[in-house]
């Protein structure tokens, strides 16, 4: 098979490796479709910290990719050869390491299920691995890992019916805080990001949004808040969005940009939310609210533009540049 590899930081390849065997409680899948996280693909292809203390190279990048099952082990009892699967990926094979493996011409799903059932370890990091119904399109089905993070995130942290939320960034991801903002109650939705991406936040559920790039962006936010989350994670981000809190709001760091360069000022009441999400929680709320259009694929996707696994450097580049909110990359 052939897969992406992040050979050294900033060096990323295309090349052949074996691919990998299911054990008696997994399953071969034949890998359909990836999108590019601008988060943490694009750290971990640049090197950045602290994924780079994490995942050492040369790895298999990749961690928004589903495949369907073509083989499956002795012992499995809940996958079934042809069923579409989300966040599959390549274990380490061949002295390749896995950066979570998703873009690979053939991964691996383990039935979580049967593992648990039978009172075996191993299922707890799986249950991400969630059979997608045969009316969702696989390349939709990539957007299913960012909608779960991201609406398990906002659902702990406590967004509810008539809040105001004002979300920092207009990435992927603020995008998906945004709609699950809007799909909770939320009243007032407010994104701080690019201008260039103000339509997609309205469209997504932003009831206004700021240009970061100006200097009025702050202007009329402070203390109007009940949660702030950042998605991408900058230092000035967090400065400016504890301004904007109302006393006893909360905020969440969500996003990782500036690890360790981030501080929280004194001189105003708050919660500062640290509890991270469970992506498998979510997957029933998300596939409810794709099927009643209440989450627009279109958004974050521009089907016109596909890229080949051959081509991944083309993709990463166009989440560097902005040209695309989520690359979509064919695998096979």
């Amino acid at each position: 098979m052939k897969a992406a590899i992040v050979e050294n930081a900033g060096a990323v390849v295309v090349r052949e490796l074996p691919a990998p065997v299911p054990g008696e409680y997994e399953a071969q899948c034949q890998m359909l479709f990836g999108t590019i996280c601008a988060g943490t693909d694009n750290h971990l292809a640049l090197g950045h910290p602290p994924f780079c203390y994490w995942i050492k190279p040369p790895f298999i990048l990749g961690h928004e990719s589903v495949g369907r099952v073509v083989t499956v082990g002795a012992k499995v009892r809940h996958l079934r050869v042809g069923d579409v699967i989300t966040r599959v990926g390549c274990p380490p094979v061949g002295g390749v390491n896995c950066g979570w493996g998703g873009f690979a011409e053939t991964g691996i799903a383990t039935d979580w299920r049967a593992l648990q059932e039978d009172g075996l370890t191993g299922w707890e990091d799986k249950t991400v691995q969630q059979i997608l119904p045969a009316d969702i399109e696989p390349a939709i089905g990539t957007l299913f890992i960012t909608w779960r993070e991201t609406l398990s995130y906002v659902r702990r942290m406590g967004v509810r019916t008539g809040a105001a939320v004002l979300i920092l960034g207009s990435g992927g991801n603020g995008l998906a805080f945004a709609a699950h903002a809007r799909n909770l109650g939320a009243t007032r939705i407010a994104v701080v990001g690019s201008g260039a991406r103000a339509a997609a936040a309205t469209l997504a559920g932003a009831t206004e949004t700021h240009d970061y790039r100006r200097d009025d962006a702050w202007a009329g936010l402070a203390n109007g808040f009940d949660y702030v989350i950042d998605s991408v994670g900058k230092a000035r981000n967090v400065q400016c969005g504890q301004q904007c809190l109302k006393a006893g709001g909360t905020l969440g760091i969500y996003g990782l940009d500036e690890a360790g360069q981030l501080t929280l000022a004194p001189g105003k009441t708050f919660t500062f939310y640290n509890s991270g999400y469970d992506e498998a929680e979510a997957h029933d709320a998300v596939l409810s609210y794709y099927r009643q259009g209440k989450l627009n694929p279109a958004i974050w996707l521009d089907r016109r533009q596909v890229f080949a696994l051959a081509d991944i450097n083309a993709a990463l580049n166009a989440v560097r540049t902005r040209t695309l909110i989520k690359p979509l990359v064919r695998l096979n």
